[in-house]
């Protein structure tokens, strides 16, 4: 059954969201041979509009306003509404951030419509489009299908592939005009506490720390390892708690759930609410002094050792293999 699928394009810093992409290779497999429709919202984002469709979106729809330079729910959710309205689709594709988990619950109660939230994986099986999402922190895995009305769903980001791009590919790109109105909330300042560089949520290679690295200063080698590699720097709540970092890095059950490629743990026991939101990146390597620490019965490797002398070894022996690469 071929579908008409909109995919939420997020954007940052003017930049749209590896996350996007993802968006549309799952919106892809939901259409089943049906069109991609790529939804940009903000003040200034019509340029942004080529990329989408060089990565698979057919056509993409622009909603421009200076009331949606900031994101507000208000705001998107008025504009995304006007969308279904004109495009009337049978599907809907968010990524599974921050905006995308704060907007689609809003967007489905307007549409009395299901919403299947942290998609892992999706594939059409059996006739039927079947969702993957984990359950009970990461410990089981359910599959789902909508029997009936609106596919709608959320992502998480690193585990939907997207398509390669194509320089070449074109698409029709309209614009529509909205009256955003009545927005109870106006943002006056945005103030990052994240640490510059690599998104958290979508970085591929995370260095992490937990109480191990005894201090501020103990997330030096994990900073420079990280930035060798073009990671990013995470922490368990430990760490946060101890007032080793901000809580804007932490990892975990009450923090960000990421699926990186490479995962390295500094100095993390591995307590259960941690591994409820790492457990699933491809690759984990645990460095730890105690042989008996939990996060050795999730990691593929591990090092027993003393971080502050592993990680700056490990540091020099990565820079030297990707000089030589």
């Amino acid at each position: 059954m071929t579908r008409k699928v909109l995919v939420l394009g997020e954007v940052r810093d003017g930049s749209l969201r590896n996350v996007s992409f993802e968006a549309i290779a799952a919106a892809k497999t939901t259409a089943e041979g049906g069109e991609v429709v790529g939804v940009l919202i903000g003040n200034s984002v019509n340029a942004l509009s080529g990329e989408l469709i060089q990565f698979g979106a057919d056509r993409v729809v622009t909603i421009e306003d200076e009331k949606l330079k900031q994101y507000t729910p208000d705001g998107y959710s008025q504009a995304i509404m006007a969308v279904i309205d004109a495009e009337k689709p049978e599907g809907l594709i968010f990524g599974h951030t921050a905006l995308g988990k704060d907007l689609a619950p809003k967007i489905a109660a307007k549409l009395n419509s299901g919403l299947i939230s942290d998609v892992t994986a999706l594939e059409v099986a059996g006739g039927n489009l079947v969702f993957t999402r984990p359950i009970y922190s990461g410990k089981a895995f359910e599959k789902k299908i909508v029997t009936d009305g609106l596919i709608f769903a959320t992502i998480r980001p690193n585990n939907i592939s997207p398509l390669e791009k194509g320089e070449s590919r074109t698409g029709e790109v309209s614009s529509l005009s909205v009256d955003i109105k009545d927005l109870r909330t106006i943002i006056k300042e945005v103030v990052r506490k994240a640490s510059e560089g690599v998104d958290l949520s979508e970085a591929k290679v995370i260095v992490a720390g937990g109480r191990g690295v005894k201090s501020e200063e103990g997330f030096s080698p994990l900073q420079e390892l990280a930035k060798v590699l073009n990671g990013a720097v995470g922490a368990s709540r430990g760490a946060c708690d101890a007032d080793y970092c901000d809580y804007s890095l932490q990892i975990g059950q009450t923090g960000k759930v990421v699926t990186p490629d490479l995962y390295i743990a500094c100095g993390i026991s591995g307590a259960i609410q941690h591994l409820a939101g790492m457990s699933n990146s491809k690759v984990i390597v645990a460095i730890n002094k105690d042989p008996e620490a939990n996060i050795f019965k999730v990691a593929d490797y591990g090092i027993v050792g003393d971080l502050f002398e592993v990680v700056p070894m490990l540091t020099e022996e990565f820079r030297k293999l990707l000089v030589n690469a």
